[in-house]
């Protein structure tokens, strides 16, 4: 697996100390962890998207989830129209900070099985967002 690379970057570059900074694409629609799983699918149809990151009420990133997440969600037996998103972030809750090494990123992205990894400043902010290709 690869990173996904928005900028170039030289071929000699180590990714041991390539920042996630210099490689994330933008983060997209945020939205609040309180809002519902229809809701957050319907954001995500309407942006055209297949990843919303998620915030709490403060504004810091809380982690990530994608359609293919809520989709099975809501077609489970289990779901109600009261899960919210914070309900259900489990491991979707890891960040990445600007200063983290791709090989960090790469790391814990395997580790956890995270396709996607947001990115986030000091204050929790998501700034942008990594993603392993295949």
């Amino acid at each position: 697996m690869t990173l996904v690379q928005t900028q170039p970057r030289p071929a000699d570059a180590n990714p041991v100390h390539t920042t996630v900074a210099e490689v994330m694409d933008a983060a997209g629609p945020q939205v609040c962890d309180d809002m519902s799983v229809e809701v957050a699918l319907a954001v995500m149809a309407a942006a055209r998207t297949g990843r919303l990151v998620v915030c709490d009420q403060d504004g810091q990133c809380t982690g990530l989830v994608t359609r293919t997440e809520l989709a099975a969600i809501r077609d489970s037996s289990d779901y109600t129209d009261r899960v919210r998103l914070r309900d259900i972030l489990g491991d979707h809750g890891s960040v990445a900070s600007l200063v983290t090494t791709m090989a960090e990123a790469e790391h814990a992205m395997r580790t956890r099985r995270l396709g996607v990894l947001p990115v986030v400043d000091e204050q929790g902010n998501a700034l942008g967002i990594l993603a392993l290709s295949h």
